[in-house]
């Protein structure tokens, strides 16, 4: 198994959720976070003040998937996700070696 962790912008997530949706992904976990990397970050005006942005909002999917099922993920979080402009984020794999069901004490090859 798999664990897929994909940093994308926020107005993007409907579209990724929709898209794994549809290739068999049953489930995921969300999560609102903020960072930067070579954007870092940008200037707003408020009220005639300026301001830095340094942690830039984006949104953290984490998907735990099957090796068969794992390509198709990657490139279907990648397809969905990208804008061709900067900051459009970061996938990120690893490999899960043990997953365990808490309700039924399930082990072994469960995914969300």
């Amino acid at each position: 198994m798999k664990k897929i962790e994909a940093i994308i912008k926020p107005f993007k997530l409907d579209e990724v959720k929709d898209a794994l949706h549809e290739i068999g992904v049953s489930g995921m976990t969300v999560v609102e976070v903020k960072g930067f990397g070579r954007q870092k970050g940008h200037t707003e005006l408020y009220r005639g003040a300026e301001y830095v942005i340094e942690f830039i909002p984006k949104i953290k999917i984490e998907v735990v998937v099957t090796d068969e099922l794992f390509q198709n993920v990657l490139t279907t979080i990648e397809k969905c996700a990208k804008t061709g402009k900067i900051g459009d984020g970061k996938i990120f794999v690893s490999e899960v070696i043990e997953a365990v069901r808490i309700r039924t004490s399930e082990r072994g090859n469960i995914v969300l």
